[in-house]
C-alpha cells in the first residue's frame, strides 16, 4: 500500500491496533479491535470517532468579494438552492452532468464571506477540475492543512461540548467555528451515520490531539470504514460509485427531496444547472428506475451485484447490501423498474444461482435522529 496516500491520524490508527486497506486512495482503518458489529452498536448507543481527513475540504470565494456572487455561481452547477442557503447552515447537493447524471454527491455551507465545500474523496480532483472551469469568478482553494473527523452517536453532543461548549446548541445542518485551546475548530452538526453528531474540520497539527482527547473519554471509540458503511446503509444513505454515479439521475436515486421548489418548473430559479431538462422532465414524470430499500428472508445479505428479478424478468440489481446490527437483519438497496418499485412489493434475488425472495422497503431501515 505504499502509494496510497496517508491521512493526518494514520500513526494513531496504527497505536489503536486499526486494520489498515485501500480505500479512494487512500490507506484508511476498516476496523479496530472491537471489532465492525461492536463498533456499529457503539456508535448507535454512544459516540463514535471517525477519520474522514480523506475527504476533499474547498473554499469558494467570490472574486467580487459578495457571497451572493459565489451563491449564484454554485447553482450553475448544482439542481439546489445554493442562493436560499442562510449563514451558518449547510446543505446537501449534487454536481451533475449534462446527461443529468451525478458526478458527486457533496455539502455545501454558508460561511459569510464564502462558501464551505466537502466533497468525496474519491471525486476530490475531478470536482476541484470541474469547479476552477467553471466557478471562472471565483477562487477555488483546496484546504490541505487540516484534518476532518466525524463524532457521530447519541452522546455526540455531550462529548463534543466538553471541549467547545457552544456546539450543544447547533441544529441539524448548522455550522459554525468553535475554540478549543487557542484551535479553530469548524464544525459542523452533521454526519452520514443517521445518528445525531457533528463533523469537525481541525488544524492538521492539532488534528491527533483533538482524537485524543475525544477518545480519553469514556463514552467514545474509535470507528472504521466497515461500521461506517453498516451505520449510513442503515440510514438509506448513499454512497457514492455504489449507490449514485455518472450514470444515475438525482430522481432515480430517489435524491429529489434534495431539489427545492425555486429550481424546479415554475420555480423563480428553474433549472440552469447541467442536466436540467432531464432532471426536470423526471421529477414532473417520473423515472424508468428508482432506488429503493431491499429486506431479504433469510439471515444472508444480497450483496452488491445481485441480480433483481420478477418472475423471468430481470428489473434490476442491488448496489449496496450488508448486516444491519441494529436491526438485526440483512438490508440491501438497489434500482427496480419503477413499477415494481412500490413498498411492500415481493421479488427476487439471484444470490449463487438461486432465487431468493426480497422485499421492497422504505428507507431508511431505521429512522434518523438528528437534532432537528
Amino acid at each position: 500500500m505504499t502509494d496510497l496516500a496517508r491521512t493526518p491520524l494514520f500513526d494513531l490508527h496504527r497505536a489503536l491496533g486499526a486494520k489498515m486497506v485501500p480505500f479512494a486512495g487512500y490507506e484508511m482503518p476498516v476496523q479496530y479491535s472491537l471489532g465492525v458489529m461492536k463498533e456499529h452498536l457503539w456508535c448507535r448507543e454512544s459516540a463514535g470517532l471517525f477519520d474522514v481527513s480523506h475527504m476533499g475540504q474547498v473554499l469558494v470565494t467570490a472574486k467580487s468579494g459578495e457571497n451572493a456572487d459565489a451563491q449564484a455561481a454554485f447553482e450553475t452547477l448544482v439542481p439546489v438552492s445554493i442562493l436560499g442557503l442562510p449563514e451558518g447552515r449547510q446543505r446537501y447537493a449534487l454536481f451533475t452532468n449534462d446527461a443529468g447524471g451525478i458526478m458527486d454527491d457533496l455539502m455545501v455551507a454558508n460561511r459569510g464571506d464564502h462558501l464551505f465545500v466537502v466533497v468525496n474523496a474519491a471525486c476530490k480532483a475531478a470536482d476541484l477540475a470541474h469547479m476552477r472551469a467553471h466557478l471562472t469568478g471565483c477562487e477555488i482553494e483546496e484546504i490541505t492543512d487540516r484534518a476532518l473527523l466525524a463524532l457521530q452517536g447519541p452522546k455526540a453532543e455531550a462529548v463534543l461540548a466538553r471541549l467547545a461548549p457552544g456546539v450543544a446548541a447547533m441544529r441539524f445542518m448548522d455550522v459554525g467555528v468553535f475554540d478549543w485551546d487557542g484551535v479553530a475548530l469548524w464544525v459542523s452538526r452533521s454526519g452520514y451515520t443517521g445518528e445525531d453528531g457533528y463533523e469537525v474540520s481541525v488544524p492538521e497539527a492539532s488534528a491527533r490531539a483533538l482524537a485524543e482527547a475525544l477518545l480519553a473519554m469514556d463514552e467514545v471509540e474509535a470507528i472504521g470504514l466497515g461500521a461506517r458503511d453498516s451505520l449510513r446503509l442503515e440510514a438509506g444513505l448513499c454512497l457514492y460509485g455504489n449507490d449514485i454515479d455518472e450514470t444515475t439521475s438525482p430522481v432515480e436515486a430517489a435524491l429529489e427531496w434534495a431539489i427545492q421548489k425555486v429550481r424546479r418548473r415554475g420555480g423563480d430559479r428553474e433549472g440552469g444547472f447541467p442536466g436540467a431538462d432531464r432532471i426536470l422532465n423526471e421529477l414532473e414524470e417520473g423515472a424508468a428506475r428508482r432506488r429503493v430499500g431491499l429486506l431479504p428472508e433469510g439471515r444472508a445479505p444480497m450483496r452488491a451485484g445481485t441480480e433483481i428479478f420478477a418472475g423471468d424478468a430481470a428489473i434490476g440489481a442491488v448496489t449496496s447490501g450488508a448486516y444491519g446490527p441494529t436491526i438485526e437483519r440483512p438490508m440491501s438497496m438497489g434500482y427496480v423498474s419503477t413499477q415494481h418499485a412500490g413498498t411492500g412489493t415481493v421479488l427476487d434475488g439471484e444470490v449463487r444461482g438461486k432465487r431468493m425472495p426480497v422485499t421492497v422497503a422504505d428507507m431508511p431501515f431505521r429512522p434518523a435522529r438528528f437534532k432537528r
